[in-house]
């Protein structure tokens, strides 16, 4: 089977023509470079540019970030009382220190002394209050907005911060370090953001790049870099073109071939995009609001076929709405909830009323090659079973503004991420009515499910149990057909060192510096 679809996809001939590159290596997972690297004497300034393949939101106020791309470069700006690491483990940002009552409902974070904003204005307790009351009241993060409702007092002690919570949450800290700490009299935030992060931010040209520089007035360990430039590419030939050319020092998120492609002698390093990766169908339109249909096309994809032709296996399937690294929450067992079976895909077809299949139209963001060359397999996989997908390319912007915003689409295949560590952050877009709930999903047992595993009056192993219940309801009624988490291949300039993956979608400049 694999083999039939590898001759007809290559026949069509879609991914030479888009990435026009040759297969001759593998990705290694070393930061070892070729022999024809570029060399790696530090330049005079410690200036990078990093290509991203989107524009950030319309605004950079922090609690108005919807895509993963802003919040990626964004983390270098913000931070909250606590900041993840690397690892997942929460540590010490404005905040000195942190602990937690007996009774999980009081929350005490100490303020870290001589905080200042990238304004100059000095952080203090008005300013975290401010930023907890209008995180709680205007943030367009669902979860956040949930767990800050939890919040009875939050008062001012020896120094200090003191949270009450009406009841204990076992996700609470995750929340808090998504409430950024900002200046209360600034009303910047849009156009000019201002936190307490390693990096200020200096200026923005729309569809051109944005500029950080190193914060040095930063009250912990000043970053090596004095200047990132995010040079923004809509067109993934253009990014590619300048990564090999030199031009780019860094750019992550990029294919096997793109990797394959490369002659300039990057180091590659390897590891995974956090986030699930899915054809998103709506259900507001028809086919799509028939289970079965949504079923059969589950079955209809060989998302094992589809890793081996578009990344060489690398990534991992996912089954559902959360990815692996998330651990306790992740159910491995789903990858496999669907076996690739035509037959049965078309077996259900027919007991949905379409015998000889239905065409839609798939829409996918332009800009994100490992999108496309997924999108790309997936259509000639859907033939297979009487199903014509006609792949429609769009730029981000349309795609925000009429897939994701507008719900003008009948089927869509990206990536969302979490932007907390916490499993609500996958699993709350998914509730009835929610504001990010874009393919219009409605399932009363999911409902239920994610309100007990919210219940405060639950253990974290009842809540955990409860998630992953939320987790089969979604496969077991094919509410997407669910793909990957992508793995993330990351071209970095050999002189330069200290690039570090996240368990979240973050890309940290604060650690890199030239050798």
């Amino acid at each position: 089977m694999k083999k039939q679809i590898l001759a007809l996809f290559l026949a069509v001939g879609v991914l030479a023509g888009l990435l026009g590159g040759c297969r001759e290596a593998t990705p290694q997972n070393s930061t070892a470079s070729s022999t024809n690297a570029p060399s790696s004497q530090a330049p005079q300034k410690a200036e990078i540019a990093v290509g991203i393949a989107q524009d950030l939101d319309d605004s950079l106020d922090p609690y108005q970030m919807t895509a993963a791309g802003t919040r990626e470069v964004m983390f270098n700006v913000f931070e909250g009382l606590i900041k993840p690491d690397s690892q997942g483990n929460f540590v010490p940002a404005v905040a000195a220190s942190y602990t937690v009552s007996t009774d999980g409902c009081t929350y005490t974070f100490p303020l870290r002394e001589g905080v200042t904003f990238h304004n100059g204005k000095e952080c203090t307790f008005e300013d975290v209050l401010y930023s907890f009351q209008t995180c709680a009241a205007v943030t367009v993060n669902s979860s956040v907005a949930a767990a800050l409702s939890n919040v009875a007092d939050i008062r001012e002690e020896n120094g200090g911060v003191v949270i009450t919570l009406t009841a204990p949450d076992p996700d609470f800290l995750s929340m808090a370090a998504s409430v950024y700490i900002v200046p209360k009299d600034y009303d910047g935030q849009a156009t000019a953001p201002v936190g307490t992060g390693p990096f200020r931010f200096v200026s923005r040209s729309i569809q051109e790049n944005v500029i950080l520089e190193r914060f040095d007035g930063y009250y912990g360990a000043k970053p090596a870099l004095e200047r990132v430039t995010y040079r923004i590419f809509s067109d993934g030939n253009a990014l590619f073109t300048a990564l090999n050319s030199g031009a780019l020092d860094l750019v992550a998120h990029l294919t096997v071939d793109q990797v394959e492609s490369l002659t300039n002698g990057y180091q590659i390093l390897e590891g995974t995009m956090n986030l699930v990766q899915a054809m998103y169908l709506n259900h507001a339109k028809a086919p799509f609001d028939n289970e079965l249909v949504r079923q059969a096309l589950c079955y209809a994809v060989d998302v094992d076929a589809m890793l081996a032709l578009t990344a060489d296996g690398h990534g991992a399937k996912v089954g559902s709405s959360m990815y692996p690294a998330f651990g306790k929450y992740f159910d491995s067992a789903l990858a496999d909830r669907y076996p690739h079976d035509v037959e049965k895909a078309k077996a259900l077809l027919a007991q949905a009323g379409y015998p000889d299949g239905f065409s839609f139209t798939l829409t996918v963001p332009s800009n994100y090659a490992p999108h496309v060359d997924t999108a790309t397999v997936i259509v000639e996989q859907l033939k297979e079973v009487g199903v014509e997908a006609k792949l429609e390319l769009v730029e981000w912007e349309t795609w925000l503004s009429e897939v994701y915003a507008g719900r003008n689409f009948e089927a869509t295949l990206v990536g969302f991420d979490a932007s907390t560590l916490t499993a609500s952050a996958m699993l709350a877009r998914w509730v009835t009515g929610d504001g990010k709930n874009m393919i219009g999903y409605t399932n009363p047992d999911y409902d239920a499910a994610y309100a007990a595993a919210r219940d405060p009056a639950h253990t974290e192993e009842e809540q955990t149990a409860y998630y992953r219940q939320c987790l089969e309801i979604l496969s077991d009624t094919a509410a997407n057909v669910y793909l990957q988490d992508l793995a993330d291949f990351v071209a970095i300039n050999p002189a330069l060192t200290g690039y570090a993956f996240y368990p979240l979608y973050v890309m940290d400049m604060s650690t890199l510096s030239f050798q």
